[in-house]
């Protein structure tokens, strides 16, 4: 009978090893599952007097192939690949925003300055006047589409968003009842192998939109954390996770995640806070590159267009009127924050274009004042690079005594000034190039006529001639041109010393006051002008630049352009001015309109490319470590395969141990019945 319980023990143990491996091959395809194998132990010998003789074999459990630790790992690496992916999947699209080609915002840029070309060479011409028009329109129409196409990105990260915390919840639910599944399996004393599998198979999905770490307890549950230290999971309770905006900057679109612990309060966290995950990435890109990208954009309306509108106010209509805005677009937006008593309407801060309106200042970026014990003593940050200011160091703004700086002005009223620390958050192009409209239909209402007509006098003794004659912005507190009065022409005289003089005409006398003459001067260092061939010289609001050599007492007569009557519409300097401005630094301190589109591709596109790295990068890593992970846990057909047979010989043999037990046993019984 021994040797009979010893061949049923070893058939038992070998089915079930051959059930285990059938197991492991049934599941080879079922994502999470960790390969399975028999723990087998010999069953105690029994005292037979001569020695212990073996009783047979046992399965003593049924072990589970996992590495909590590359587990660990792959999770991290996991999340810090989704977080990258969606990041860059999102930032290839806003790239495609600011691409080249003919059907891009450059192309349409360049054919609206290129279209002042046939004005200038036929400025009454209503047809070329028409094309300007249209070319004006249709590049305002990309600007309201390329931001319409931000917008749509920005509503899809929040979607994602949204979306990922309703399955993140759903999966912290699998977890809290898997907890109770597994603890109340290990009462009884074995592991349930397939129901740590789930548990760890959702754990790693949610770590697909949020990182986590974990913690196991002493009955087997499993305490799941997010933002470091936030419980989403402890034991059978269950956190919660919604989106929605920041508190701190209600209303300015920016987003935070946040937490409702179980039986606790609502904790807000942000996108470093959560580290990674798909919802990290999103909200990275809500917050950070899809500003960038909205920056970009509305700089570039708001540059272009207040050039537009200034040069356009420099010039004068088929009508004689100096001409008015090319342009609508958004030049002041309120401020956010969550300071007491703070209001939106009425804004109790604002961010507005210089009335300068010196584009060359603008910068892509998003501002931040913080409050310190006094307002002198506040800080006013840009958030693309850090750079931080006391605002008692900037310039007043006489119009509104709003802080000056970077071509804004920043206007605050005693509402909006809250305690140490707090802050106000402006996004000054947030709106522009959404908002940005061509206002002028009528083709008379381009003001493409010179303020003023230059002649060169006919008895000079000397080689000059008129390059160009344009007319200035006017320097605060003017309003308009300081250009010559109607019927009050300037003349300019040429000295020998190289030096130019200007002198008014006086109708009294029918000829120029030279005894009150005054020097050319540079109007930045007020230094006198020595005259040189081809370079600019500014008088009071205009400028003229001449080529050749001069005689000693020649002249050149500036006149108010309505001075020639009707033939003030065939000049068309302004058009040229015009012109011009596709090679005026515009922005940054030098870059010039036509190349303003392609300094922000650039930017954007640097940024995509290292988000492609980041995203190739991290989701190798994590690549390996879980080609780590399941070279543990998978399972491989070629070695159940070899197991199969292994064990069915196993079964085989253990069959024909019982078959000899019982052919001896029949032997006993024969031998006693004779």
């Amino acid at each position: 009978m021994s040797l009979m319980n010893v061949g049923v023990s070893a058939l038992t143990a070998n089915q079930q090893a051959l059930t285990v491996t059938g197991h492991n091959i049934a599941n080879v395809n079922t994502v999470g599952y960790s390969r399975q194998t028999v723990g087998m132990s010999a069953q105690e010998g029994q005292q037979a007097g001569s020695g212990y003789v073996g009783r047979g074999v046992q399965i003593s459990t049924v072990l589970r192939q996992y590495d909590e630790l590359l587990g660990k790992q792959s999770n991290a690496a996991t999340a810090a690949s989704k977080a990258d992916g969606a990041r860059y999947q999102l930032l290839s699209q806003m790239q495609n925003v600011f691409t080249g080609g003919d059907s891009g915002l450059g192309a349409g840029i360049n054919s609206m300055m290129n279209a002042f070309a046939d004005v200038q060479a036929a400025p009454m011409d209503a047809t070329a006047r028409n094309v300007v028009l249209t070319r004006m329109s249709e590049m305002a129409a990309r600007f309201r589409a390329a931001s319409a196409t931000l917008e749509e990105l920005d509503y899809s990260a929040k979607q994602q968003i949204t979306n990922g915390t309703a399955v993140v919840n759903s999966l912290a639910q699998q977890v809290a009842n898997l907890n109770l599944q597994i603890s109340q399996a290990l009462a009884v004393g074995h592991t349930p192998n397939d129901l740590l599998d789930a548990r760890d198979n959702a754990v790693r999905e949610i770590n697909q939109y949020v990182q986590t770490t974990h913690v196991k307890t002493s009955d087997g549950k499993l305490n799941l954390f997010v933002g470091g230290s936030q419980a989403l999971v402890m034991g059978t309770d269950v956190g919660q996770l919604q989106v929605k905006e920041t508190t701190e900057y209600p209303g300015s679109q920016k987003l935070s995640l946040y937490f409702s612990q179980p039986h606790g309060d609502l904790v807000e966290l942000s996108a470093s806070m959560v580290g990674g995950g798909e919802i990290a990435g999103l909200l990275k890109f809500n917050n950070e590159d899809l500003s960038l990208g909205k920056n970009s954009l509305g700089r570039l309306a708001m540059a272009m267009g207040a050039a537009l509108n200034e040069q356009n106010s420099l010039g004068l209509t088929l009508q004689g009127n100096p001409g008015t805005a090319l342009f609508a677009f958004s030049q002041s937006t309120p401020g956010y924050s969550n300071i007491p008593g703070f209001q939106l309407e009425p804004p109790s801060a604002t961010v507005s274009l210089d009335s300068a309106k010196d584009a060359k200042l603008l910068v892509a970026s998003d501002y931040r004042i913080v409050f310190d014990d006094t307002l002198g003593s506040s800080k006013l940050v840009r958030l693309s690079d850090g750079v931080t200011r006391n605002l008692a160091d900037l310039a007043i703004d006489p119009a509104t005594g709003g802080y000056k700086a970077d071509g804004l002005v920043f206007t605050l009223d005693s509402s909006a000034v809250g305690r140490k620390s707090q802050s106000i958050l402006f996004q000054p192009y947030n709106k522009a190039s959404h908002e940005l409209q061509a206002v002028i239909h009528n083709p008379d209402d381009l003001a493409v006529a010179s303020m003023v007509s230059a002649n060169i006098n006919s008895g000079n003794k000397g080689t000059l001639q008129l390059s160009q004659l344009a007319v200035q912005a006017p320097v605060a507190p003017q309003t308009s041109p300081n250009i010559p009065a109607a019927g009050e022409p300037i003349a300019l005289r040429f000295n020998a010393d190289g030096t130019v003089s200007y002198a008014t005409f006086d109708a009294a006398s029918n000829d120029y006051d030279w005894a009150t003459a005054e020097p050319v001067r540079n109007p930045l260092t007020n230094a006198i002008v020595q005259y040189q061939s081809g370079q600019a010289m500014t008088v009071n609001g205009w400028s003229i630049t001449l080529t050749g050599t001069p005689s000693e007492n020649d002249t050149v007569t500036v006149n108010n352009a309505k001075d020639l009557g009707d033939g003030y519409k065939l000049n068309a300097g302004n058009a040229a001015a015009f012109l011009d401005l596709r090679d005026k630094a515009v922005f940054d301190n030098g870059t010039t309109l036509s190349d303003g589109f392609s300094s922000v591709m650039a930017t954007v596109g640097s940024r995509a490319q290292s988000a492609r790295y980041a995203a190739e990068l991290s989701a190798s890593v994590a690549a390996n470590l879980d080609a780590d992970r399941t070279s543990i846990s998978g399972v491989n057909l070629d070695e159940e395969a070899a197991r199969l047979l292994q064990f069915q010989q196993a079964y085989q043999a253990s069959a024909k141990i019982i078959q000899t037990a019982q052919t001896l046993f029949e032997t006993v019984l024969s031998a006693v019945g004779r």
